[in-house]
C-alpha cells in the first residue's frame, strides 16, 4: 500500500511541475512556440503509446521490477531537464520521465487488482487520492520553490527526489515478484479491439479526459472572458484542483458499494451538465457555484479508474484492459482541448464551445452507463469465442 500511494504521488509531477513554470522555461531554454506546444503535448503522446506497450512488458520483466524502473526512469528523466538549458534536451528528458509515469498509470490498477482483489475500491480511493494530491502539490509548490530558490532548475529538480523516496518499497518488494503469466488469450491487447466492453470503457475514459483536459486548459479564459481578473480566475481554479482530492477519496467509496456503477455514471453526468449549463446561461457572478458542480462531475476519472478492476477477474486481463482503454482514451481525450480553442477563435464566443461539451457527455453517458453494468471482460470474450 505504500509502495502504491508513494508512486502515485509521483505519476503526474512531471506534468503539473511545468505549467506553473512555462513562461520562464520557454525564456530560459530559448524555446519556439512550436517546442511549447510539443511540451504541452507530450503527457498525451507518452500516456497513450508507452503505456500501450505496458502489459507486455510487465510480463516480460515482472510488475515489481518494472514499476521500480518506472519510477527510476521518471526520476532520471526529472533530474536530467532540471539541469540542462536545451531545448531539445529538456523535451527529450520530458518525455523520458513521462514514459515512466505512463507505465505507472497502466501498473497500479493491476497491482490493486493481484494484491487487493477484495478491496478494489478502497485501494482505488487511495490511488487516486494520492494521485490527486501529487498532482496538486506539483502545480502548486514549483512556483514558491522557484521564487524561495531564485532558480527554476532547483524548482523542477526537487520532484526527482520525490521519485528516489518512491522507488525505496519496491527495491524491498522485488524479492515478492507475482509469479507471471505469459500471455492468455484474455491478456491480449489486441484481442480486446474486438471488445465492446473495451472501447465503452476506453471511450468513458477518453470522454472524462476531454474534459477535465479542456476545464485545467480554459477554465481561467472562460472566467476572464467572463469579466473576472487574472487573480479572481486562478482562485477558482485553484478551488477547482483542490476538490479534486475530497471527490477522488468519496466516489470510489460510493460506487464501490454496489455492483452496478451505473447509477454513479449518470449521477455524475448530471453535476456536469448542472455545473456546465450555470457556466454558459447562469450571472458570472456565480461562477464558483457552477465550477463545484463541474469538479463532483469529475470524479468520472476515479470510477473510470476503477472500473478497470471491476470489469475483469484477473490482474493479467486488468493489465491488458488498463492499457487499451487508457492509451485509446488520452488519445481520444487529446484533441478536445485543441478543438475547443479552434472553435472558440472561429466563432468569438463559448456558444459552440458548449454544444461540444455536451455532445462529449451524451457521449460519457452512453458509453458510462454499457461499461458500468455488472459484466466482465472475461465472460465477454469467453461468449465470443464460443459463438465463433
Amino acid at each position: 500500500m505504500l509502495g502504491i500511494v508513494l508512486a502515485a504521488l509521483n505519476l503526474r509531477t512531471a506534468v503539473t511541475s511545468v505549467g506553473p513554470l512555462l513562461d520562464h522555461l520557454a525564456a530560459g531554454l530559448g524555446m519556439s512556440s512550436a517546442g511549447t506546444g510539443l511540451l504541452t503535448t507530450l503527457p498525451v503522446l507518452a500516456f497513450a503509446s508507452v503505456g500501450a506497450i505496458t502489459p507486455a512488458l510487465a510480463r516480460r520483466v515482472g510488475e515489481h521490477r518494472l514499476l521500480l524502473l518506472a519510477l527510476v526512469t521518471l526520476g532520471a528523466g526529472l533530474l536530467v531537464r532540471s539541469m540542462v538549458g536545451s531545448a531539445p534536451v529538456f523535451l527529450l528528458s520530458s518525455a523520458v520521465a513521462l514514459s515512466g509515469g505512463a507505465v505507472g498509470n497502466v501498473l497500479i490498477p493491476t497491482l490493486i487488482k493481484r494484491h487487493f482483489p477484495a478491496n478494489t475500491g478502497i485501494m482505488t480511493t487511495v490511488y487516486t487520492t494520492a494521485l490527486a494530491a501529487g498532482t496538486m502539490l506539483a502545480a502548486a509548490a514549483t512556483v514558491p520553490i522557484e521564487r524561495a530558490s531564485g532558480d527554476w532548475h532547483v524548482a523542477l529538480g526537487v520532484w526527482a527526489a520525490l521519485a528516489a523516496v518512491a522507488a525505496i518499497p519496491w527495491l524491498a518488494l522485488l524479492r515478492s515478484e507475482p509469479e507471471r503469466d505469459t500471455g492468455g488469450r484474455d491478456a491480449s491487447l489486441r484481442g480486446l479491439v474486438r471488445s465492446k466492453l473495451a472501447w465503452m470503457i476506453a471511450i468513458y475514459f477518453g470522454t472524462q479526459s476531454m474534459i477535465a483536459y479542456i476545464m485545467f486548459g480554459w477554465l481561467a479564459t472562460i472566467l476572464t472572458d467572463a469579466g473576472y481578473t487574472t487573480s479572481e480566475a486562478g482562485l477558482v481554479l485553484g478551488v477547482f484542483t483542490a476538490l479534486s482530492i475530497p471527490v477522488s477519496i468519496l466516489v470510489p467509496v460510493i460506487a464501490s458499494r454496489y455492483r452496478d456503477q451505473r447509477p454513479a455514471v449518470a449521477g455524475l453526468v448530471a453535476f456536469y451538465a448542472v455545473g456546465f449549463l450555470g457556466l454558459w446561461f447562469a450571472p458570472p457572478s456565480t461562477a464558483m457555484v457552477w465550477v463545484v458542480f463541474v469538479a463532483v462531475g469529475m470524479g468520472s476519472f476515479p470510477l473510470a479508474l476503477m472500473m478497470l478492476a471491476l470489469r475483469t477477474r484477473t490482474p493479467e486481463a486488468t493489465a491488458a484492459l488498463s492499457a487499451f482503454g487508457q492509451s485509446a482514451g488520452y488519445l481520444i481525450s487529446s484533441v478536445g482541448p485543441l478543438l475547443v480553442g479552434v472553435l472558440r477563435e472561429a466563432t468569438g464566443g463559448w456558444a459552440v464551445p458548449y454544444v461540444l461539451i455536451f455532445a462529449v457527455l451524451v457521449a460519457q453517458l452512453v458509453t458510462g452507463l454499457y461499461a458500468g453494468r455488472n459484466r466482465y471482460l472475461e465472460d465477454e470474450r469467453a461468449a465470443a469465442r464460443m459463438a465463433g
